[in-house]
């Protein structure tokens, strides 16, 4: 290995080692007991374990509910947006019209708008649908993607238009030749997308603080949220236990679908 190799891994190792502390801490309090954790001393692994956290994060944070809720919202949100995306998507990337430059324009503007700034208008929509306070106003204003359109454009100008002719020769129509041949040739696109749109929205904290006010149907950093400002605000042990529990669904889901995330990646840049 060349001197400059060596050091471009010193360099990401160090950077891995400074990602993963944060993490690493976490779990180190997550089974440490109540004593160990507000003790001055500081010790990776604790003296005793306590298992007691977890099972308090599951019966006084009910982290268990805002997992399901988590899981509902996420996967709803990201079948809308796969419904709605890949369509568009196919559109752009293999039909010739008019306005096609301009539309492609426009899906790059609305990538450059944060959602803090359509916040109040959406959630005055919401409220005139009767949907505040409910797991429908979690999932509506996500139903469709700018970042998805793109990302999935990108993916489909690099299929052969040799390969899409002949479906057409044989009688396939544009639906057939979407959903029965391009798509199951972008499964790591679609893995792709998925994690960015999972990550997202299990992360998301300020929408859903806007409109859901009951503990039952929060999310999992608004239930945190909940249980942090509750009488167990100070149990640091057991937040520590949640927020665990909390990340642990996404970390799994990334470490099974890694390879086709850098595959779907990588991807949308070839011609």
């Amino acid at each position: 290995m060349k001197k400059h190799e060596l050091f471009l891994h010193f360099i990401l190792a160090i950077g891995g080692v400074v990602m993963l502390t944060p993490f690493i801490w976490m779990l180190s309090l997550s089974v440490k007991p109540e004593n160990e954790i507000y003790n001055a001393q500081i010790r990776l692994f604790p003296q005793q374990w306590d298992w007691a956290n977890y099972t308090e994060a599951f019966i006084d944070a009910h982290v268990g509910s805002f997992i399901v809720n988590g899981a509902i919202v996420t996967l709803g949100i990201l079948l809308f947006q796969y419904l709605t995306t890949i369509p568009a998507a196919y559109v752009l990337a293999r039909k010739d019209f008019r306005l096609k430059g301009v539309l492609f324009a426009i899906v790059l503007g609305v990538l450059l708008i944060p959602p803090q700034v359509t916040a109040i208008p959406v959630y005055l929509l919401m409220g005139r649908l009767g949907l505040i306070n409910t797991t429908w106003a979690l999932i509506l204003p996500f139903t469709t993607s700018a970042f998805g359109i793109f990302l999935f454009r990108q993916s489909f100008k690099a299929f052969p238009q040799d390969l899409i002719d002949a479906a057409r020769v044989d009688g396939a129509n544009e639906l057939y030749i979407l959903w029965n041949l391009i798509v199951p040739l972008s499964l790591p696109t679609l893995a792709a997308f998925g994690i960015f749109s999972i990550v997202v929205h299990w992360n998301d904290l300020f929408w859903p603080l806007l409109v859901i006010y009951d503990w039952e149907k929060a999310t999992p950093p608004l239930g945190i949220t909940f249980f942090e400002g509750g009488d167990s605000g100070d149990n640091v042990g057991a937040m520590m236990a949640a927020a665990t529990l909390i990340v642990a669904p996404l970390t799994i889901a990334f470490l099974v679908a890694r390879r086709r995330f850098i595959e779907g990646i990588t991807m949308t840049g070839i011609k």
